[in-house]
């Protein structure tokens, strides 16, 4: 492949090619895992951006890149807004298109500034692809995590949870892994005319596939037996006044169907307040605790007051245990200041939740302590690094219950898994994860999952599961090392921008 040049058919269809490419990275995420396509995606928007003088077009064909990707990889979103919010369906496809576009500007941002960069420092197109585009392609994917609180699924290092460069997640993270698969793209891009940077693409591989032998954590104590329930219960009838009753009968007889060291029920399990459960309710369960030696997490909202209400989990058995949601979901949990008219739209049971503290204590359980967090919030990976590093820092084992039955039998499934996944590599600790409709799973402290209820199915999971100690280099700097590493790729095409081949 030659190099792009500037006015040929490549840049007359290059914002065509930008979609087509963003929409075929999806394929290297979950549950294809095709994760070269992720490299070979970036490799075509890079080629795009040689043969791009002006800022806008560079732009442009970033936003392209960012929206196929996006849309196509997030498109699960139609089925909770539509089905089962009853949205109605041309105002649904507006609003899901409208929120990739909306995110996909930051892609923009970065493939405008890079060509803005190129021109203003005179780079060679080995700096500009190896230094500035790799740089700020990260940040955008960094920005994108916290902006407007944050919607970071997708992420492109995220595809490379099974793949050789899953051995660099313990040092620099999701995002270090996006900015090492951008360099390497850009490598490939440029291999044609400079052979002898084949090497650097060589060495980033194999260093990721020798990372992965390091073992960053030790085992702690001795395992501890674990059942997750899966109780399948659908969307559509889970809010269902009819419904609750046999949904409390049917977690009541999950849970008390065996022992176990911890039994852990999805996200708001219990579809009633804490205070609206029948009277004798916990009080069984608590009962069964007791003589069994169990230790309960069970998903329920809990109202402190009638304005204060939280999307919580509560130990049952040995010491009272109480986690609160803190990273809430817009739209779903709290409602952005401007957007009563968009919720009052959807028939969806919707309210504005109070927000737990990040710093929160982890659960013992045995010899080992284990960290709740809840849903959408193992999507962000610096605050379970820091909540390593706080009142949570003995945590052996991580656990994330969830709910994402919203999103029916879609990819939204097996992508949440891979986030999970991601957690356990950059922490160096097992995830486990109750969900009501799946991805049930245990996953190991390599990011393997070892075990896994099948999605859309009733069951429970069991398994001995051990813990681990000690602080990967993540934990203890989070998204730091990356940003930092960025902002030097970005200091050297600045300084000395003819410092790699012409």
């Amino acid at each position: 492949m030659q190099l792009n040049k500037p006015g040929g058919w490549p840049q007359r269809f290059g914002p065509v090619l930008a979609f087509v490419a963003g929409a075929g990275n999806v394929l290297a995420f979950a549950p294809y895992g095709l994760w070269p396509l992720q490299i070979l995606s970036l490799c075509l928007l890079c080629w795009l951006l040689l043969g791009s003088e002006r800022v806008r077009h560079s732009a442009l064909l970033g936003w392209m890149y960012g929206f196929g990707w996006l849309l196509f990889g997030t498109c699960w979103l139609y089925i909770s807004l539509h089905d089962y919010g009853a949205l109605p369906a041309v105002i649904t496809v507006i609003a899901v298109a409208g929120l990739a576009l909306f995110l996909a500007g930051l892609m923009a941002a970065a493939t405008g500034m890079a060509t803005a960069l190129r021109t203003r420092w005179r780079c060679s197109p080995a700096v500009f692809l190896l230094l500035i585009v790799p740089a700020l392609f990260m940040l955008a994917e960094w920005t994108r995590a916290w902006i407007f609180t944050g919607f970071p699924w997708l992420s492109s290092g995220y595809a490379h949870n099974a793949g050789p460069l899953a051995g660099y997640a313990p040092l620099v993270g999701v995002y270090g892994i996006g900015l090492i698969a951008a360099v390497i793209a850009g490598v490939l891009t440029l291999l044609p005319q400079h052979r002898r940077l084949g090497w650097l693409a060589a060495l980033l591989f194999i260093t990721g596939a020798l990372l992965q032998q390091v073992s960053w954590t030790t085992p702690q104590g001795q395992p501890i037996l674990v059942r997750l329930l899966q109780a399948n219960v659908p969307q559509e009838m889970k809010f269902n006044p009819e419904r609750v009753p046999d949904t409390l009968i049917q977690y009541h007889d999950m849970i008390t169907a065996a022992p176990a060291d911890l039994i852990v029920t999805p996200e708001t399990a219990l579809p009633l307040l804490l205070g609206q459960l029948p009277e004798d309710y916990l009080p069984r369960l608590a009962g069964f605790a007791q003589s069994t030696g169990s230790q309960l997490l069970v998903g329920v909202p809990v109202n402190d007051s009638p304005q204060h209400y939280t999307n919580s989990v509560i130990g049952i058995g040995g010491q009272p245990y109480r986690y609160d949601k803190h990273h809430l979901v817009p739209f779903g949990e709290f409602i952005p200041f401007g957007f009563r008219w968009f919720i009052d739209l959807m028939q969806m049971p919707l309210g504005d939740f109070s927000r737990g503290d990040l710093q929160q204590a982890a659960l013992p359980v045995k010899d080992q302590w284990v960290l709740p967090n809840i849903c959408y919030e193992d999507l962000f990976g610096e605050e379970i690094a820091a909540q390593l590093n706080g009142r949570a820092a003995q945590t052996t084992m991580l656990l994330n219950v969830s709910n994402i039955a919203w999103f029916g039998n879609s990819i939204a499934l097996p992508q949440h898994l891979q986030i999970s996944q991601m957690r356990s590599l950059e922490t160096g600790r097992p995830m486990l994860r109750a969900t009501n409709t799946g991805a049930t799973a245990v996953i190991d402290q390599r990011g393997r999952v070892v075990s896994q209820l099948t999605p859309l199915s009733l069951g429970t999971l069991e398994a001995s599961v051990q813990g681990y100690t000690g602080k990967t280099p993540y934990i203890l700097l989070g998204n730091w090392l990356a940003l930092a590493i960025a902002g030097v790729m970005l200091l050297a095409a600045c300084l000395r921008p003819q410092s790699l081949p012409k």
